[in-house]
């Protein structure tokens, strides 16, 4: 009783911070990306890059930029991580091609998927100057994307989506820098380490002998939950008592990685100049949030008998509800930290998880990436609506034709063609099977997960699945690249399109987007869209494992 009462604290903790700041937050990115001047430090970065800050991008410009900026980075990072053995603070760190091929891909994508071990697969200087920038820009990309698609709703009869070099400037000192410095100053307040000391070797009580590596933690571990990037600075991410010390961390670090994506739908409320828009989004977001969580949960704290339910492979220190909570929150945004192994978890618990990811980034998603994924499944959910009553689909004024519905179409089978297939291939093929640590139902589970996991862009991993492969790396890199640029380019081609048209008056025969009517429909439509999708291969994995 006294975990249960606990763990209902703290989620309602959570929960209030959440509310306390969506409004204001909310309020200050609309303003960010409506604003008509230029900050001092932003009019420099125009003036380094030889960028027109008052020029705008039709979605063509816009996608080319998004990408010529992305594999830009992707390059230098590959670049810094091959060559940091000659670097400033190398401490003896090495890395194969494949995997520094996977590691560049994996922290551009925002996605942080880590085959190798943080304190010993990169140096200081790398964490620091490489993957800590990564963490910042890749959140920057994703929420100007989302941005852009809000444009599209909300302009008539014109072609510009803004500037997405100014969107990246903007998002990136007014909202994600401020954040991530006060969430640094609050983790280090807490316990989080942050120092650039030289490993100390320690004496186990078993008269053993451990390294223990310092390094920049606590300013890394705020961008990294903030930005849900997810990759940590240790091995065992935000299960190390250097990253995560306390229980009071642990809902530091949940509620950065959820603060963002949950405040966003408020910024496309105000843009779209009908708020009632933004709760709607809000609704949707945090109702599949709150259903996953609770799956999870129940199946953790009834995982083995007793009151202490399923710790295997759960910290002592924080316990089986804040574990469900970070798993859930982590795989519902494409964080991918954990402070548990999932691989650990119940196989309902774990086959949660892995479905909160195969919904897409949605609930409420990563930073930029979960409105936009929100938006296009709002625009699948009038469609269906409208061929079940037989009017013309509209969004806020926009009519959704053969053109809109089959660009929404691809976006949504873009991450389930990859990570079927790759799956598909991973069970027949040697170099995949040989890597798991089990067979049957679990097997299929632990393979299933690497690939959705990568495919959303998520990050994080069971444990028992050893990637660090040359075809594990590049084929999970490949679905990192994919399954973040294949429909940041569809989305920005919906914006495009719906640019292009005028807004239509409200009638009698409009379908209302603000209903809790409308939220429980565009609810549903998440969840069958991703049973139907997903529903045999979780039977044959994780649902197969817990009837066993």
């Amino acid at each position: 009783m006294g975990d249960t009462a606990s763990g209902l604290l703290t989620i309602a903790v959570l929960v209030a911070a959440l509310a306390v700041v969506h409004v204001p937050l909310g309020g200050w990115m609309a303003t960010v990306f409506t604003d008509t001047r230029h900050w001092r430090i932003e009019r420099l970065v125009y003036r380094l890059v030889r960028v027109d800050p008052w020029s705008e991008q039709r979605w063509v410009t816009y996608a080319v930029a998004v990408l010529a900026f992305s594999v830009v980075g992707i390059v230098l990072l590959f670049l810094l991580i091959v060559f940091q053995g000659v670097l400033p603070l190398a401490r003896g760190a090495s890395m194969n091609v494949d995997t520094a091929v996977n590691t560049a891909v994996s922290f551009v994508t925002n996605t942080n998927w880590q085959s190798y071990a943080g304190e010993a697969g990169t140096s200081p200087f790398v964490q620091t100057v490489g993957l800590t920038v990564q963490n910042f820009v890749s959140p920057a990309v994703g929420l100007a994307v989302a941005i852009a698609l809000v444009r599209g709703l909300v302009r008539s009869s014109g072609s510009d989506l803004g500037n997405f070099w100014v969107d990246l400037v903007r998002g990136l000192f007014r909202v994600i820098v401020p954040l991530a410095l006060v969430g640094a100053v609050v983790l280090l307040l807490g316990g989080v380490i942050q120092n650039l000391t030289a490993p100390t070797t320690i004496t186990t009580l078993s008269g053993g002998h451990q390294v223990l590596q310092g390094g920049l933690v606590a300013s890394q571990e705020a961008i990294k939950e903030l930005g849900t990037n997810g990759g940590g600075y240790f091995n065992a991410n935000s299960a190390h008592p250097f990253e995560n010390p306390n229980a009071f961390t642990n809902l530091v670090e949940v509620f950065l990685l959820l603060v963002i994506p949950f405040s966003l739908p408020r910024t496309y409320g105000v843009m779209v100049g009908d708020r009632r828009q933004g709760w709607t989004v809000l609704g949707f977001m945090g109702t599949l949030w709150a259903l996953m969580l609770t799956a999870v949960t129940w199946s953790e704290v009834h995982a083995a008998a007793g009151p202490l339910g399923g710790l295997e492979g759960k910290e002592l220190r924080l316990g089986v509800w804040p574990s469900a909570l970070f798993a859930t929150s982590t795989t519902a945004t494409s964080t991918g930290a954990v402070n548990s192994m999932h691989e650990s978890f119940s196989a309902l618990g774990g086959g949660g998880a892995l479905f909160t990811m195969m919904l897409g980034e949605l609930s409420p998603g990563g930073v930029g990436t979960g409105l936009y994924s929100a938006l296009v499944v709002a625009v699948l959910t009038v469609f269906i609506a409208g061929l079940m009553v037989g009017r013309t689909p509209e969004l806020l004024g926009k009519q959704i034709g053969r053109r809109e519905i089959t660009l929404t179409a691809l976006t949504v089978l873009v991450m389930p063609f990859l990570v079927l297939v790759f799956t598909g291939i991973g069970m027949v093929a040697p170099l995949v099977t040989s890597q798991m640590l089990a067979t049957g139902p679990h097997g299929l589970t632990e393979v299933m997960y690497a690939y959705t996991s990568a495919a959303n862009n998520n990050g994080s991993a069971f444990a028992g699945f050893s990637a660090d492969t040359p075809y594990t790396n590049l084929t999970l890199a490949l679905c990192m690249f994919v399954g973040r640029f294949a429909p940041i380019v569809l989305v920005l081609a919906l914006a495009g399109s719906l640019v292009a048209q005028r807004r239509r008056p409200v009638t009698a025969g409009t379908l209302p987007t603000h209903s809790p009517t409308f939220v429980g429909l565009f609810v549903g439509v998440a969840v069958i869209v991703g049973g139907l999708t997903f529903f045999p291969s979780l039977a044959l994995g994780p649902l197969a494992e817990a009837l066993s």
